[in-house]
């Protein structure tokens, strides 16, 4: 691998965007019919600019994280790009109003962005700069599948395996346990025995309740119970675990590698999954990575797949990758999967490019 070259940040583009989603998603929050994304160009002074994009997951939040990405710019204009310094850098900034929401979105979005530039500086796939190997991992279809009932879910559930994937995810949480029992035979009957199946259920359970359904599921042949209940509650998924036997899955709300550390040592979930945006960006990936590592955690990815993938082939106990096509409209070589596995692309840095004429269509502002 060729020097790091030196680089300067001279720039950041932001721009806001609506994508109509293929395939809406109904969790027990509401639906999903548009995906507001941020889309981030940084640019540096010697001509290299790095990509990447957030889901915001509703259109009131678009707003205030493009804002405070071009808030940003200014601090970031004349900076070396060393994205681990500038992580510490906009961490340590914002240590008094603490970096969640709102302003851990924006900082991941500038460590995804500024590593992505790093990688196509070196003319390397973001993969192979992070010390790993250009190569496939396992992918599951987590488009649509919401609450949607039986019959509707299981129609849904063929199209879903029909591009070739071996994995998919249902959306649980209906009023009663025997809809979601209905749902999850009504979709194992339409896919057969050999696809496996995930499950979600978007926090909307109490303990008691999550109880009561997990051990109603067991025999269900489901590959893992994500959470259940709400997201924090370490010590009430620590017993919800001990009691179950299908394995828990939580980690997409895990804020920072030290959120993730705090659920391990509870013991609040056989299986982790951080989201690339939530957990910091690629930086505060290799740390959760690292943590997964030496607790014997299998890990998987929740959302940005394009980025995602190169950090899985980076993780030690790497486990599943999300596939979701909410970003695929925009980009000009979308993600494929083949025989249910998702190739890292053997091209600089993440392999984002904008269709420019998709992201004019959906611009929000």
């Amino acid at each position: 691998m060729s020097s790091t070259p030196a680089l300067t940040i001279s720039g950041l583009d932001v721009r806001a965007v609506h994508v109509p989603m293929r395939i809406p998603l109904q969790t027990s929050s509401g639906t999903i019919a548009v995906a507001p994304l941020a889309l981030l160009d940084l640019h540096t002074a010697e001509g290299v600019t790095g990509r990447t994009y957030l889901f915001c997951y509703t259109p009131l939040v678009l707003q205030p994280v493009c804002a405070l990405l071009r808030n940003l710019e200014p601090v970031l204009r004349g900076q070396a790009l060393a994205p681990l310094a500038i992580d510490q850098a906009l961490h340590a900034r914002f240590r008094l109003l603490g970096s969640k929401g709102v302003v851990g979105m924006a900082l991941a979005g500038i460590d995804m962005a500024a590593w992505d530039a790093l990688a196509r500086a070196l003319g390397q796939p973001l993969a192979r700069v992070l010390g790993a190997e250009v190569g496939e991992v396992p992918a599951y279809n987590s488009c649509g599948l919401g609450l949607i009932g039986a019959a509707r879910a299981a129609a849904e559930a063929e199209t879903l395996v029909a591009p070739g994937f071996d994995a998919i995810k249902v959306r649980l949480g209906y009023p009663t346990l025997a809809e979601d029992l209905e749902v999850v035979r009504a979709v194992r009957r339409a896919i057969g025995e050999k696809v496996r199946l995930m499950s979600d259920y978007n926090q909307v359970l109490s303990v008691p309740e999550a109880e009561q359904r997990i051990r109603a599921l067991a025999g269900e042949g489901l590959e893992w119970i994500e959470e259940p209940c709400v997201a924090d509650d370490y010590e009430g998924y620590a017993r919800l675990r001990a009691a179950a036997t299908t394995p828990i899955q939580m980690g997409e709300n895990w804020w920072g590698p030290k959120e993730m550390a705090a659920s391990l040592r509870a013991g609040a979930s056989d299986l982790g999954m951080p989201d690339a945006m939530k957990i910091g960006g690629v930086s505060g990936w290799l740390q959760a990575a690292a943590l997964a590592q030496a607790a014997g955690m299998p890990l998987s990815t929740h959302l940005f797949p394009e980025v995602s993938v190169h950090l899985m082939a980076a993780t030690p106990t790497r486990h599943w990758l999300e596939f979701v096509d909410w970003a695929s409209p925009l980009l000009a070589e979308p993600m494929q999967i083949r025989a249910g596995r998702a190739r890292v692309p053997d091209r600089p840095g993440t392999g984002i490019e904008w269709d420019e004429a998709a992201v004019q269509r959906c611009l929000a502002d």
